[in-house]
């Protein structure tokens, strides 16, 4: 029996949204970025993720790196993962080489290691003399090559891939996706990849999984899921403005944590 990478069960992610209409700042609401969600994905599968802006994708991510914890459910993870996106883990102060260092170190490797992974990010990033500068003064594409380079060097068990090849030029793209495909077919890498290209998700992943409204609609195979998904944005392309503005209201007031009863004191004063 084949072992699971990431399991899953009833995970929620709660955030705290102030009210916007209430000029007094402790007055706050709390949502639900994810409410109950549960899978399981075994090792070596290719898993697109799907949904609309706001829909609980990048939160799930972050939850699936370790980088955010739970507030409820379980989750298991079976090796080491490693995120990618734009300024994830990277230092603005810090340089690009520093950047390495520091990430290294803090995984507890040792200076012979941290130096080929050194060497290996410096092949494939292509930043030249940009590596000796600090990262605030990269562009988001910079930024984009070097978490994505570092993350390569390191060779974690599971990739959590979100909307990093999304920005620069499509040259150090395609070498990106390249590489991946490698990380797919040769090594048996689980790769978790959030994309709004469809045809990308379509042609690079295995199983799709569609995030919306903070819960799991569907997992599936990823044609079965591209096509569903593809079905509910006509729907909502479909809507007037003033439909999908309620449609959306409705969306999001679901998923607002419901507030205790209030509590009512028994004493009055004379």
């Amino acid at each position: 029996m084949m072992e699971y990478a990431v399991e899953v069960e009833n995970i929620s992610k709660i955030y705290t949204l102030r009210n916007k209409n209430n000029q007094y700042k402790t007055d706050k609401k709390e949502f639900y970025a994810l409410k109950d969600v549960s899978f399981r994905i075994k090792q070596g599968d290719v898993v697109g993720i799907l949904g609309t802006n706001g829909s609980g994708k990048s939160t799930l991510s972050l939850l699936l790196s370790g980088i955010s914890e739970i507030n409820s459910g379980t989750m298991k993870i079976n090796g080491e993962q490693a995120l990618i996106a734009i300024n994830t883990g990277l230092n603005p102060q810090l340089t690009g080489l520093e950047n390495i260092n520091v990430k290294g170190a803090l995984m507890g490797l040792r200076k012979k290691r941290i130096q080929e992974i050194t060497n290996d990010v410096i092949d494939f990033a292509e930043l030249g003399d940009f590596l000796y500068q600090p990262v605030k003064k990269y562009s988001s594409g910079m930024k984009s090559r070097l978490g994505f380079s570092i993350s390569l060097a390191l060779n974690p068990d599971i990739f959590i891939v979100d909307e990093a090849l999304s920005v620069g030029d499509k040259g150090f793209a395609k070498k990106c996706m390249d590489r991946m495909m490698k990380l797919r077919d040769e090594e048996g890498k689980t790769i978790f990849f959030i994309s709004h290209s469809l045809s990308q998700v379509r042609e690079f992943c295995k199983t799709g999984m569609w995030i919306e409204g903070g819960k799991l609609i569907e997992i599936d195979d990823i044609d079965k899921v591209c096509d569903d998904y593809s079905e509910y944005v006509d729907f909502m392309n479909a809507m007037t403005k003033k439909q999908k503005k309620k449609f959306m209201d409705e969306k999001f007031e679901k998923r607002l944590v419901e507030a205790p009863p209030k509590r009512f004191s028994l004493f009055h004063r004379k």
